[in-house]
């Protein structure tokens, strides 16, 4: 399990995170979403111990990552596949680590294996390997102690839609062996096929979390119909806000309230869906849209409120 508490990071006059909160679960993969400059990394980088909190607290397994004695058994982390050591070869590194934790010499070959590095590649210099062989890598090292906890930056970045595939399977079986899986990634169709539970984050703040289901659940209604124009007048008019999309809109209602107002205006529909199948991506659209600005003053919008999405 990691635990977030209160956790706020300020650089002088700059409020990199401000009061963030929440806890990823063990048996599931808790998607970690914000735009650049959101706070992810710092926020992530606080529950590993690489940046002390100004204020708040950040446990991992029921305490600091720093006071756990190897933490490598227990936290696996990949914050930054290019951070690794560009002179030394991959199985140099995968050693190394292997030798500081106490582990069997083979665990290396294990994982080298496990992340499709072939003996060549693994005798290769790091500063030779393409981005996908470091994410690779990295994940390599994160799994070596085989630790209970994953927390991973940006792990798909320089994959292959194989390797993506490779990497979301990888992901969901450690969640359903009982591990806990905090992932950030800017792959926002990838978040929402893995996982479980949302946390989302705009100015270093906290503008929504809960389960995958319950906040796209309440993004509304996705409607089509031969006539958009009246009956997003027709919407509209009943007190309903609509949003264009490509070729549909979508309602800020449930479907039933929705179906009402198109047969009381007889508009025939050609579909009618909750707008989950809308994705991911129209939510964190949404939730995130005013957060580059200066002075966001939203607040913090749980699952279980109405609205989630609005």
């Amino acid at each position: 399990m990691i635990r977030v508490e209160s956790v706020t990071k300020r650089y002088g006059a700059h409020t990199a995170v401000d009061d963030v909160t929440f806890t990823a679960e063990p048996g599931r993969v808790t998607g970690f979403l914000g735009p650049n400059g959101a706070g992810k990394s710092t926020t992530m980088r606080v529950i590993v111990g690489l940046t002390p909190p100004t204020t708040g607290a950040a446990h991992v397994l029921g305490c600091r990552f720093t006071d756990l004695p190897n933490p490598g058994l227990d936290v696996g982390v990949l914050l930054d596949a290019s951070a690794q050591h560009g002179g030394r070869t991959g199985r140099e590194i995968l050693t190394l680590s292997q030798k500081t934790m106490g582990l069997r010499t083979d665990r290396v070959d294990e994982m080298l294996d496990l992340v499709s590095l072939t003996d060549a590649e693994a005798g290769r210099r790091v500063r030779d390997y393409s981005l996908g062989m470091r994410q690779r890598l990295g994940i390599a090292q994160a799994l070596l102690g085989e630790p209970a906890v994953l927390i991973l930056d940006e792990p798909a970045n320089g994959l292959d839609p194989a390797g993506i595939r490779w990497m979301r399977d990888l992901l969901r079986g450690h969640a359903d062996r009982g591990g806990t899986v905090l992932l950030s990634s800017h792959l926002l169709h990838e978040i929402e096929v893995v996982a479980d539970d949302l946390v989302v984050i705009g100015n270093g703040r906290t503008v929504a979390q809960g389960t995958k289901s319950e906040l796209l659940a309440s993004a509304g209604t996705q409607v089509r119909t031969r006539h958009p124009e009246r009956l997003a007048l027709a919407l509209t008019s009943a007190g309903v806000v609509v949003h264009y999309g490509d070729a549909t809109l979508r309602a800020d209602a449930d479907s039933e309230r929705v179906g009402q107002v198109a047969h009381e205006a007889g508009i025939p529909l050609i579909e009618l869906r909750t707008a989950d199948g809308a994705g991911l991506e129209e939510l964190f659209l949404e939730l995130t849209a005013d957060t580059q600005r200066d002075g966001f003053d939203h607040q913090p919008i749980h699952a279980h409120q109405q609205g989630a999405a609005a």
